[in-house]
């Protein structure tokens, strides 16, 4: 019996190295590889060895006898991505085995180990630190705002994808690394610039994502009730610089604008019962706000048609195993329409689920999410607060009216310039050749300072995807470092922490963050994986609880003389 993939593959490519046969693809090295919604798995060519499963960091990877119903969609899922063979023909004739990927290799000198600094500790961050620690001497140094890391995974996965959150097991062994240390609750460009950071390492690597949200330019944007859906997600989960949105859910219609996996993740919590939401570790302050919620259905509106929805095929077969998910009849004729002539598979496949949704006019028995499409938002409706919003409908002199209490958009994210170093408006992203930050000026590297995730090639992937691409940035780092062109730290490594304690003495360590996830965890007792502190006060004071001191008794030393 064949392993299967499910919908919450994180497309890092770990189960293709440590399957024996190569029956799953795309692999790495394979066209398509960096965009593919998730990994397939061959059911003709695997041999049930179940080593993909130990590799796989999320859990995703199953027995396809051992899958609980709502994920038997991906067993037709895997299949469907490979083609038909003759009997007997185990691999694709096309494919060949992914070659193992060494880590960048560090010419190592003892004198002027390499040291590196990483800005932000999302999964690129973490995974750029994996690489350079794979070998020994080299030192990296995690600087993260916030008190808490691991960026998005934290806070921008659905606390009801618990599976895709266990990625940050793999994070936790990287900050256990030799060599690794966190500086969390420092803000580089504020407690410490970027030039203090070059003269205390070789290089410095910034990993910070694409924290702003595209806004809608319509009229009315703006309006109490107006929001996005990114800044739904954080309040959600607990980010603490959301904690306070004031977030409203008195009204019975909801209208999402864009049908990216966002989007989906804000339907699907707005309609799923609380009390299974609270085996989970959302927000308290977001459970208790849903318990009141009086909203019956909610509006994922997109402007083209249903050949082009920007979630992904595996979302969307969670989506509607877990939700009242509908359409309505012109809605169907538009999917009909498109599957007549869809010749992507995927894409098929996309349109074949959607065509079996229920129809909206069929009486709720529940909240509801309904998929509505060739709809462009016009203008947003209200006084005091959103009322409603004006769509035409697209390629038409025609308008619709949906009533609304809420309204969140989610059409995508943008990078957002960072101190001292060159950025590209139009694109939103730090200009860089491999990950090399480049000055556009001059059309020379920037001397020591890279670029990875996000903030490097747009927002675009999943958070497997950034391992490919912080490979690649460390790859540059490395042949810089060893073709001599990265200056050594001109300070001792206990400057750095007493020139960081200078100005942030409530700097939290590695022993820090460590309590801070116990103190969830046992807040969350049996019943939920974690409780989370949602101020940066709560969460700096549990960490002032950690056993050991910030900062090594033998480094500690150093710095008092």
């Amino acid at each position: 019996m064949p392993h299967v993939i499910t919908q919450s593959c994180c497309s890092d490519g770990s189960c293709v190295y440590a399957c024996p046969v190569n029956c799953i693809h795309p692999s790495p090295d394979e066209p398509g590889f960096a965009t593919a919604e998730m990994l397939y798995i061959d059911p003709v060519s695997c041999v049930d060895c179940g080593a993909c499963v130990s590799a796989c960091p999320v859990n995703a990877i199953a027995p396809q006898a051992k899958l609980q119903p709502e994920q038997l969609p991906f067993v037709a899922l895997n299949a469907a991505f490979y083609p038909d063979r003759p009997a007997g023909e185990k691999v694709p004739p096309t494919s060949k085995l992914a070659p193992v990927i060494a880590a960048p290799k560090v010419d190592a000198r003892e004198s002027d180990p390499l040291t590196v600094a990483i800005v932000g500790s999302g999964p690129a961050a973490m995974y750029a630190a994996d690489e350079l620690l794979t070998q020994s001497g080299v030192r990296v140094n995690v600087f993260e705002r916030l008190p808490t890391p691991y960026g998005l995974v934290r806070a921008g996965v659905a606390p009801d994808h618990q599976n895709t959150k266990r990625v940050t097991r793999l994070f936790d062994e990287v900050s256990r690394s030799s060599g690794f240390t966190f500086y969390l609750n420092v803000e580089v460009g504020l407690d410490v610039s970027h030039a203090e950071l070059l003269a205390h390492h070789h290089a410095v690597l910034y990993a910070v994502g694409a924290p702003h949200d595209r806004r809608l330019d319509v009229d009315g944007m703006g309006l109490p009730g107006t929001g996005t859906a990114t800044e739904m997600v954080a309040w959600i989960n607990g980010h603490p610089e959301y904690t306070d949105l004031p977030v409203e859910l008195e009204h019975e219609q909801v209208v999402l604008v864009g049908n990216g996996n966002v989007a989906l993740d804000v339907a699907r919590i707005l309609t799923t019962d609380p009390d299974a939401l609270a085996r989970t570790d959302i927000a308290d302050h977001a459970l208790a706000a849903l318990r009141q919620s009086k909203i019956t259905e909610v509006v994922i509106a997109a402007r083209r048609g249903p050949a082009q929805s920007a979630f992904t095929l595996p979302e969307l077969i969670g989506l509607t195993s877990a939700c009242d998910v509908v359409l309505d009849a012109t809605d169907h004729a538009l999917v009909q329409a498109d599957l007549a002539t869809a010749e992507d598979p995927l894409i098929r496949n996309k349109l074949e689920v959607l065509s079996k949704l229920g129809d909206a006019s069929v009486p709720a028995t529940g909240p509801q999410i309904r998929l509505a499409y060739r709809l462009t938002p016009e203008r947003i409706l209200g006084s005091d607060r959103v009322s409603g919003i004006v769509f035409n409908i697209t390629g038409t002199d025609r308008t619709c009216h949906l009533d609304a209490g809420l309204v969140l958009t989610s059409i995508g994210y943008r990078g957002k310039a960072i101190r001292d170093l060159p950025f590209d408006d139009a694109a939103a992203v730090v200009p860089n050749d491999g990950g090399r930050v480049i000055d556009p000026q001059k059309g020379q590297p920037v001397h020591g300072t890279y670029v990875a995730g996000w903030i490097k090639r747009g927002p675009t992937g999943f958070i497997g995807t950034n391992k490919s691409c912080a490979r690649e940035t460390v790859q540059s780092l490395v042949d810089d470092y060893n073709a001599g062109l990265l200056h050594g730290p001109r300070i001792k490594p206990a400057a750095l922490q007493k020139l960081v304690r200078s100005r942030r003495p409530d700097v939290v360590s590695a022993a820090g963050w460590k309590a801070i996830d116990e103190a969830e965890i046992e807040r969350g007792g049996d019943h939920r994986p974690r409780d989370k502190f949602t101020s940066v006060a709560d969460m700096v004071a549990a960490a002032a609880t950690a056993p050991e001191p910030s900062f090594p008794k033998r480094v500690l030393a150093v710095v008092r003389h």
